[in-house]
């Protein structure tokens, strides 16, 4: 696993459980809304899924299971690929209680057993902020590429880099230069969340953020044919950008 890698699972694995059970409630209850209404827990992305039944989706850092489990209740294989062991117990849990069944790896996505899962996937998903996690996006939109079948489809939903000039979204993360290149450390997204004495100690994550030329070119550059490109409001501020969906075929 590569340094920064290694920093980024300290943080998902700080208090990570404790979070998910506060903020989405138990499994069991979490489960629950699943069931109840698991296109609507898709939220926006439901649109871009022609089907579920029977498909194979990898969720890449799909976290908590949060758009997992709705996928498998409605007939997906789903396969969550995620750094967090935090994670996959609560994903777990809210997967038994919804009676789905649910793979989960833990790993680092760049380390990801192609051998295993290459060629394996007819749609590949991610959302919620994602790739500014890797510091390489080509490295990153090449491991996209491999895990598809060929006529496979990747949903890549991410932050709007208009988030880098301005903390549009509330993170709390500091801003910077559109065009910068720069690497450095922040803290989590819902850090903000917890008593400032835990804030402070919790590990901090380490962020590469992109333009959105450099996303576009990384995805058509690792062999995808770009299908839609949509961006969508903030949630703080209808006026502005706060995130995008690029959908992008293996052909």
């Amino acid at each position: 696993m590569i340094d920064y890698s290694i920093q980024n699972k300290k943080a998902w694995e700080y208090n990570v459980y404790e979070f998910w059970v506060k903020q989405s409630g138990t499994p069991a209850d979490r489960a629950k809304m699943d069931l109840e209404n698991p296109i609507g827990m898709l939220k926006k992305y439901s649109v871009y899924f022609d089907n579920y039944n029977g498909i194979r989706v990898a969720n890449i850092c799909g976290s908590c299971g949060k758009k997992a489990v709705p996928l498998a209740i409605l007939g997906a294989e789903v396969t969550v690929f995620d750094i967090s062991e935090d994670n996959k117990k609560y994903a777990l849990e809210v997967a038994n209680a919804a009676k789905v069944d649910l793979n989960f790896e833990v790993c680092d996505i760049l380390e990801i057993d192609t051998e295993k899962y290459g060629n394996y996937f007819d749609v590949v998903f991610m959302e919620g902020g994602v790739l500014h996690y890797f510091h390489e996006i080509d490295d990153f939109m090449c491991i996209m590429y491999s895990l598809l079948k060929d006529n496979g489809k990747m949903i890549c939903s991410d932050f709007h880099p208009f988030t880098k000039i301005s903390d549009i979204l509330n993170f709390e993360q500091p801003v910077m230069s559109y065009f910068s290149k720069e690497i450095f450390k922040g803290e989590m997204a819902h850090a903000r969340f917890f008593e400032e004495n835990i804030r402070e100690q919790m590990p901090k994550c380490s962020y590469r953020k992109y333009t959105i030329s450099e996303i576009i070119n990384s995805v058509i550059n690792s062999g995808f044919t770009l299908r839609k490109f949509d961006e969508h409001p903030a949630w703080t501020n209808e006026k502005v950008p706060g995130e995008f969906t690029i959908v992008a075929d293996k052909q």
